[in-house]
């Protein structure tokens, strides 16, 4: 809709913690090992060719994502809500 509007909007990036997934997402070449994987699931591959997404990796210890998947100990937990822009009333957390 915004494409219509004439509005430019730049690539999303997309960090992951799987080195594969980012090589899967970013070549087209099939594989025997991933011949499985659904035609649906391929989406993310035509998005990065389309230049909408941009893929990088990022180390599994340093991903802000952790924030909502995992129970983190104090120090990381507030690094990553820093990192995501998450913010929370005065006097708590």
């Amino acid at each position: 809709m915004l494409g219509e509007l004439s509005y430019k909007l730049k690539a999303i990036l997309i960090c992951g913690d799987n080195q594969g997934s980012i090589f899967m997402a970013s070549n087209p070449v099939m594989e025997p090992r991933s011949k499985h994987i659904d035609i649906c699931y391929h989406r993310i591959r035509e998005s990065v060719v389309k230049g909408n997404v941009e893929l990088f990796f990022i180390d599994g210890a340093e991903n802000p994502a952790d924030l909502l998947t995992k129970n983190l100990p104090r120090k990381k937990f507030t690094k990553f809500r820093a990192q995501l822009g998450l913010q929370f009333p005065s006097g708590s957390i």
